[in-house]
């Protein structure tokens, strides 16, 4: 037999993990564009959310139906690609199906699981078209998925449904040509879904049939490398992410905020409950709150790199339902499309972060910001655990801090809490006098 084939599937297979390899380390370093952060306490608690959240995705039923078609979908992927290995093996070898005769009867078993497990990610998939296109759920048509992210949505589905459809295809005719006696073609006992569809070829003579079967076998592998690749281009890249994502989860109680460490060594210089920094040591001072990217943190990007665009913080957000301009999914969205910007911009050997551009007015605006009513609906809403609040947070510290360009009416009420300690302009002093006129009345 040639070795061509064999030769053609190192140099796709080489081609793919060189591909592969670029588009991780681009990911990687635009990730460590933001600010290190640690978050490597309660190791238990995280292998717990990581495996309930991620991998047993527990925060998707709270709707049923699509978070069982997400779950065959995503248990399909997970099993068939074990096929893949067999793949790669048979394309480096020469060999085929060269798990077959190891496994004897449980390999058919085992094909025609991998067979239902694909009709059902072809059902799941068409159903999600639908709802997309059709139906056209609220929160998967709003106004930020308009052009590329609608596109790549669904076309993500539609090569699932495809490659899904060449499985099938190539194992019809390969039984057809096993059950003929072609060399090299080994019968399995009945594929019963693939079973089905054998009448479409039976006319067919052996070396056409030979031709599909080599065509769908290829066309399967190739596709698988090249969804791979897609899908670091791709919002699909939370089939990966998240898992550190949800390993790098907020353990801390929803609401509660973390203190500015700047602010905070500031405030106890003043109280003389901290040493100020020696003469010799670098001085600088650090931004409060961000304006860009670089002043988030890594976990705020790996956020933003994980988020699916399924919209569900955007469907639950409070500010949105009332008609503001909020959307936590467009956040996450622009934080991602900023990082890559100016990653991108690096890579060209151009300005990067000095490209005139922030995160803060470029992207996204302060009516969006203070919009948020800090409730949390959006960070309990995301399947993966990702926080549009914290970047919120930060880019109003800012707009505060640096800026004072928050409203009016929050400036006063800033103003009476740091001259007065309360919302109210009145001094402490007079603070229970209420007290006082509620004794009298009572006289």
């Amino acid at each position: 037999m040639s070795s061509l084939p064999q030769v053609l599937f190192l140099l796709v297979l080489g081609t793919a993990g060189y591909i592969l390899y670029k588009r991780i380390n681009y990911i990687r370093k635009t990730i460590q564009l933001g600010q290190p952060i640690a978050r490597n306490d309660n190791p238990g608690e995280r292998w717990k959310t990581m495996l309930l959240v991620a991998f047993g995705q527990k925060k998707m039923f709270k709707n049923p139906i699509p978070a069982l078609l997400h779950l065959v979908i995503y248990v399909s992927f997970v099993i068939i690609n074990l096929e893949v290995l067999e793949f790669i093996i048979d394309g480096i070898a020469g060999t085929h199906r060269v798990f077959a005769p190891f496994l004897a009867g449980f390999y058919s078993i085992a094909m025609n699981f991998f067979e239902f497990l694909a009709l059902g990610v072809l059902l799941s998939c068409l159903v999600f078209l639908v709802r997309r296109n059709i139906t056209k759920v609220p929160r998967l048509n709003m106004v930020e998925l308009k052009g590329w992210p609608k596109l790549d949505a669904n076309l993500i589905l539609i090569i699932e449904i495809v490659l899904m459809l060449a499985i099938l295809t190539m194992n019809a005719t390969d039984q057809i040509l096993a059950y003929r006696g072609i060399g090299g073609y080994i019968p399995l006992g009945g594929l019963w879904i693939s079973e089905s569809i054998q009448g479409i070829f039976e006319g067919l003579d052996s070396g056409t049939l030979v031709l599909i079967e080599r065509f769908a076998w290829w066309f399967h592998i190739i596709g698988i490398l090249a969804f791979a690749i897609y899908v670091t281009y791709s919002k699909h890249l939370h089939i990966f992410l998240a898992f550190p994502n949800t390993w790098y989860s907020n353990l801390e109680p929803k609401g509660k905020m973390d203190n500015m460490d700047s602010v905070t060594q500031e405030v106890k210089m003043m109280l003389g409950m901290a040493a100020e920094p020696a003469a010799n040591e670098a001085a600088e001072i650090g931004r409060f709150g961000a304006k860009d990217v670089n002043d988030l943190s890594r976990v705020n990007l790996l956020n933003a790199f994980s988020c699916t665009e399924c919209g569900r913080c955007t469907a639950e957000c409070p500010a949105n339902l009332t008609g503001k301009k909020l959307s936590p999914r467009k956040i996450m969205m622009d934080t991602r499309d900023r990082a890559e910007e100016v990653s991108q911009n690096l890579l060209a050997g151009k300005k990067g972060l000095d490209d005139g551009k922030s995160l803060l007015g470029d992207y996204i605006t302060q009516e969006e910001i203070n919009a948020c009513t800090n409730c949390n609906a959006c960070v309990e809403a995301c399947p993966v655990n990702i926080d549009p609040l914290a970047i919120i947070i930060e880019l109003r510290r800012y707009t505060a801090m640096e800026e004072s360009g928050s409203p009016a009416q929050w400036n006063a009420m800033f103003q009476n809490i740091e001259t007065s300690f309360a919302p109210w302009k009145f001094p402490p002093t007079d603070r229970f006098n209420w007290a006082a006129d509620l004794n009298k009345e009572e006289k």
